[in-house]
């Protein structure tokens, strides 16, 4: 039975993603600073989309549609850019990363996080399920918040972790996810995080030390969108008139409407790109919950962590210019000590984590960024976590036998080292501004 459901899902999904036949993927592999700046400066241009960033001596995935190729191969060999193929059709990878997932539904049902499963990528009614139950089954300490909506409609919900109902005056701890659509490897991230504090708690001081805030789908439209009908899709799902041109480029990048250098740069007016800034800060309701949420809880909120993907990156600001804060040595150490954590706990096969200001790492600005508003607000240590992608070679081919995105199989994997992370992090954040508010 269970063959003749995947053999019919395996059907079903042969026509999904025809609009990616012919996308190709590439690796680039800048070995400079200059080379990098060349590389990103042509984002616009040949509407490149860096699914996993490039740095000086660390090779990104940049995903080129069709019309566009030609010229970008001219351009590497011209800046003598060392590149590679990464995939040569888009719809095949993606058709491989959904019978994974199909395939891993049929075959597993663990449950490796109390009521949630970390087998797999799931749905966005089975995330909320596990927040409701979350809050339902631990009242004493866990508040579900969801006062905001999206666009079409859909709850934001987020939830505080507290001893006492945030009534002390505790340290916060900000972590949120899913801000980009595609991005699905954050989501469970967060949840397995909500997991560590509430279900299975081992590192008990962080609940007597601080109260959280724990946001796992930001972008819920988008998270359903990419999971039901464009794996590619990164935006909001928002429409901003009733023009044609509105219809078929709905949404605005979420993390460039934050209220801070707003589309300065590293952004779009272009309503059909996907990093477009909206018509003005905070004009979606998704980047304006978070951006309420700082905006309440700054005077106490030390710690803030927005997950993406992917990279194997820690980054902190100032990502519009390059320039460095006034509280840069603490971002850096802190930044370090979160990436030696997980780096101790990665498997052979994942890289290292780099860790750095924004700009200076991956080579291009950006504008109206989370991570930029919630330090530019008082946040002493704001971050972006971009996680791990990777794909296995077979040694025999010497082609990659993976998918385009992180193999389900890694996800209980990226949730432990990130929750690593996210205690060291907590830890020395406490450490060293605990005391901001008194």
């Amino acid at each position: 039975m269970k063959s003749l459901v995947l053999l019919l899902f395996v059907t079903a999904i042969h026509a999904k993603h025809e609009q990616y036949s012919g996308w190709k993927s590439f690796y680039v592999n800048p070995v400079s600073f200059d080379q990098l700046l060349k590389l990103t400066s042509k984002i616009q241009e040949l509407h490149l989309d860096f699914v996993r960033k490039a740095a000086v001596n660390r090779e990104g995935i940049v995903v080129v549609e069709p019309k566009y190729q030609d010229d970008f191969l001219k351009f590497l060999a011209k800046e003598k850019i060392s590149n590679r193929i990464h995939s040569d059709d888009l719809k095949e990878r993606f058709d491989i990363d959904d019978q994974k997932i199909e395939a891993r539904k049929l075959a597993t049902r663990s449950i490796n996080g109390g009521s949630l499963p970390y087998d797999n990528y799931q749905t966005l009614d089975v995330i909320y399920e596990y927040i409701d139950k979350i809050a339902e089954d631990y009242p004493e300490i866990v508040t579900l918040v969801s006062s905001s909506k999206s666009f079409q409609g859909r709850p934001l919900k987020y939830l505080k972790i507290s001893k006492d109902k945030f009534v002390s005056n505790k340290p916060i701890i900000y972590i949120d996810a899913g801000i980009h659509a595609r991005e699905w490897i954050t989501i469970p991230t967060v949840t397995y995080a909500i997991h560590k504090l509430v279900e299975n708690v081992t590192e008990p001081d962080l609940l007597d030390n601080f109260d959280w805030i724990l946001f796992p789908v930001v972008n819920p439209d988008g998270y359903v969108f990419s999971y039901e009908r464009d794996r590619m899709w990164r935006k909001t799902r928002s429409l901003k008139d009733w023009s044609i041109t509105s219809f078929l480029c709905r949404g605005v990048d979420g993390n460039r409407n934050f209220n801070f250098e707003w589309n300065t740069v590293g952004a779009d007016d272009d309503k059909c790109s996907p990093i477009y800034a909206g018509t003005k800060p905070f004009s979606e309701s998704e980047s304006r919950t978070v951006g309420e949420i700082i905006d309440e809880h700054v005077d106490r909120m030390v710690l803030f962590i927005t997950m993406h993907s992917f990279g194997s990156m820690i980054l902190y600001p100032w990502g519009n210019n390059g320039s460095l804060s006034h509280n840069a040595f603490s971002l850096h150490t802190v930044g370090i000590n979160m990436a030696d954590a997980m780096n101790r706990l990665s498997l052979p096969h994942f890289p290292n984590y780099v860790v750095g200001n924004s700009m200076l790492t991956i080579g291009y600005g950006t504008s109206g960024a989370a991570e930029d508003y919630a330090h530019y607000r008082g946040v002493p240590l704001t971050f972006t976590f971009e996680l791990p992608g990777l794909e296995n070679e077979d040694d025999e081919s010497n082609e990659f036998s993976e998918g385009f995105h992180l193999d389900p199989i890694y996800i209980n994997q990226v949730c432990v080292e990130t929750w690593a992370a996210f205690v060291i992090g907590a830890r020395r954040a406490g450490d060293l501004f605990g005391k901001k508010n008194l």
